[in-house]
């Protein structure tokens, strides 16, 4: 068959069926900017396969209140292009081929989830616009399709943010039989002069928004979130980087789960570097054996532990075997050392609502001030700064974890951290590593065994 793809520049991406490892390719992603062709080419290879041989295509997006919302106006463009109005027939909301069977179903995946996860026979899933694809779509639809011997995944997007599930899930880690191809306006051959040059203004006018827009990048940072992804970035390895010594005391803090989809997460830091985690789920009343491991791992630092809900029952565990080195992190008490002066004229007290709003704050300052280190050269006290070791297992969950709360006001306008079932629905994870990361950076907030703990002895 002819290669039917309008792009040149895509001809491998659409022809390769077996990846160099031997693995049959399932998935193809085509990601990147604006003008780039990357639908235009999907719906031509589209109704090129389905008009070559039988393909039942399910095409989604997230939200379709009418037809012309979905791909269905791209791919009668890409029919009449081809010539081939007398194979297909395009009804008001399918297209099917007039002899070998072919068929075009579209739907929102929002509100049609259960009707597409029954849907039978698709060849190939084809989803628009997956920069807004969630865990929980994903997850439900691949079975459906991934039934069907032979059966392909197609993703065109343009990446909003870096911790979005969609770009790590289609981008940056995809599944074994994947194919992922960048493309960008400055590989479609078929822009004019006046488009390219409005598309060099924008790069004038505002390069960070261009690089966005055209070029596909995804924002590393989403403005609401209290701790930004390229400040995480800078603290990898900070002490190295910044030749500083960083280490003392010995803390951890402890994220506790009993059963259930949760985890218990418990993050290690040497003074201000993180240095290991260890994340496991544990069965129904084995909270004694998760909380002697939490403490285990310690090795003998300050345990800090979220005191909340199934967490209450630590403390009395550990002191039953004689442990003391312990300490509660209540996250909706008040604020530690209320009326210390968070910035000038405003205390603690009236900066923040509870514990866990100071500490992620704390967490916070922290790493912009190693992000400013870090990039800038700017000097700060050793106990202002953060690392984070990269040779830590999971960190780029971390980063996604970290970054995921949002900065949000109470009804008495302080500041609190988002809640947790928003930042759930968002992850469709819970945030247990971060909690346990905030926990383990902020001794100095909870009082253990001798007051407030200085984490450089």
């Amino acid at each position: 068959m002819p290669n039917p793809s309008l792009n040149p520049n895509l001809k491998d991406f659409w022809m390769t069926r077996v990846l160099p490892d031997g693995t049959p390719v399932t998935m193809r992603t085509l990601h990147g900017g604006r003008m780039s062709s990357k639908s235009h080419d999907a719906a031509g290879m589209a109704i090129a396969r389905a008009n070559h041989h039988k393909e039942i295509f399910l095409c989604t997006r997230m939200y379709q209140n009418k037809i012309e919302d979905s791909v269905y106006t791209l791919l009668k463009d890409k029919i009449a292009y081809f010539g081939l109005q007398d194979n297909f027939r395009i009804l008001a909301n399918s297209i099917e081929h007039k002899t070998n069977g072919s068929m075009f179903k579209f739907y929102g995946i929002a509100r049609n989830i259960d009707e597409i996860k029954s849907f039978e026979g698709a060849t190939v899933w084809w989803n628009e616009e997956s920069q807004n694809l969630t865990k929980k779509m994903f997850t439900t639809i691949r079975p459906t399709i991934m039934r069907n011997e032979g059966a392909e995944m197609w993703f065109t997007l343009n990446g909003q943010l870096i911790s979005d599930y969609s770009w790590q899930r289609l981008v940056e880690s995809p599944p074994k039989g994947a194919l992922v191809r960048k493309i960008n306006y400055d590989e479609n051959p078929f822009l004019g002069e006046s488009a390219l040059r409005d598309i060099d203004e924008e790069f004038n006018e505002d390069e960070e928004l261009a690089n966005h827009v055209y070029n596909g990048v995804p924002y590393a940072d989403d403005d609401q979130s209290i701790i930004k992804r390229s400040w995480v970035n800078a603290c990898i390895d900070a002490h190295i980087n910044l030749e500083l010594d960083l280490f003392g005391a010995t803390t951890a803090g402890y994220d506790v789960a009993d059963s259930g989809a949760d985890r218990n997460c418990v993050t290690v830091f040497n003074g201000a570097v993180a240095i290991t985690m260890d994340a496991w789920k544990a069965g129904e009343d084995e909270l004694e054996r998760s909380s002697l491991r939490a403490y285990k791992l310690a090795d003998g630092g300050l345990l800090s532990y979220d005191s909340i809900g199934v967490g209450a029952g630590v403390g009395s565990i550990l002191k039953g075997k004689g442990y003391n080195n312990y300490s509660k992190f209540n996250a909706a008490a008040e604020v530690f050392n209320p009326k210390k002066e968070y910035s000038p004229k405003i205390t603690n007290k009236a900066k923040f609502e509870n514990l866990k709003a100071q500490a992620w704050r704390d967490v916070a300052d922290r790493m912009r001030n190693t992000f400013n280190a870090v990039t800038k050269g700017m000097t700060y006290d050793p106990s202002e700064l953060i690392s984070i070791s990269g040779d830590i297992k999971g960190l780029e969950e971390l980063k996604s974890e970290l970054c995921a709360p949002r900065a949000d006001y109470s009804k008495r306008g302080l500041d609190i951290v988002e809640a947790k079932k928003e930042v759930k629905k968002r992850l469709e994870k819970s945030h247990d590593l971060a909690d346990s990361f905030i926990m383990g950076a902020c001794p100095h907030l909870v009082k253990g065994k001798r007051g407030a703990l200085n984490i450089y002895g």
